[in-house]
């Protein structure tokens, strides 16, 4: 298969190249084999954001983020002004991961919708769409999204795992929804039908690697190769070839990432 798919979504830097080859080159290899020929590397903190935007840079094919995830508590807290700075970067084409998440944090939540709204602001002044993560917290980010006119940029609500009705308002404020190895599980009836109806122009598949293996790898340590997967479950529930997820999916990876596409 001809190199057609795009990873939107993983973490490179958090792979274990112990289990997938010894060195990032094989991971980039196994990658090219199947079918995957671009990917972003997303960001999640600070500490690491230089180490990991040093190794999109080996990499002409590879894309990256800036921002902080809402699960991280330690460290440099960035403001909506360093994060425009930082993503002045050629290679930055994306403001996040950002969003909401409820699932591991308990209490006053308020830092979390602080530094969602930072992002989003970053976004609207670069121009960058963003990449948002959300758990459990479904209708405050959608309306946190609506309140700082997120609709300007758009973005990608990444990860997905809710409902239709959800979907449809995510799309409203002009995101696209990207599916990752969540969607081969058995358990994901309600995701599968999410992914059947979608429109075509706003769908966009990852691997989350190394999280989130799809199947027949789950459990194990997920890599961008396995976007092809995801792709296939996708093509398998819509009733087309796999070829046409593809197209449409690395079509519209490049849509939403402009900059990504004038540097492809």
């Amino acid at each position: 298969m001809p190199a057609l798919l795009v990873d939107s979504h993983c973490h490179l830097n958090r792979l274990d190249l112990a289990a997938l080859g010894g060195d990032m080159d094989a991971v980039m290899q196994t990658a090219r084999e199947y079918g995957v020929g671009h990917m972003l590397c997303v960001s999640i903190d600070m500490k690491s954001y230089p180490a990991m935007l040093s190794l999109v840079k080996q990499y002409d094919h590879v894309f990256a983020s800036v921002g902080v995830h809402p699960n991280e508590r330690e460290g440099h807290e960035p403001s909506a002004e360093e994060l425009v700075t930082l993503a002045q970067d050629s290679k930055v084409v994306a403001i996040g991961e950002t969003g909401l998440d409820y699932f591991r944090n308990e209490g006053g939540l308020e830092w979390q919708h602080e530094r969602f709204r930072r992002h989003i602001a970053a976004a609207k002044i670069t121009g960058k769409p963003l990449i948002v993560h959300t758990r459990e917290a479904k209708q405050d980010t959608l309306r946190l999204l609506r309140e700082e006119g997120a609709d300007q940029v758009g973005g990608v609500m990444h990860c997905f795992t809710e409902d239709w009705e959800t979907a449809q308002q995510a799309m409203d404020l002009n995101f696209y929804i990207s599916f990752s190895g969540i969607v081969t599980f058995n358990s994901a009836r309600e995701l599968k039908e999410v992914a059947a109806r979608m429109p075509a122009d706003r769908i966009l598949v990852e691997t989350d690697a190394p999280y989130l293996a799809p199947l027949p790898y789950r459990g194990k340590t997920n890599q961008p190769a396995y976007t092809r997967y995801v792709a296939e479950q996708i093509a398998a529930l819509r009733g087309v070839p796999l070829e046409e997820i593809a197209e449409i999916t690395t079509a519209n990876f490049f849509n939403l990432f402009r900059q990504a596409a004038g540097n492809k």
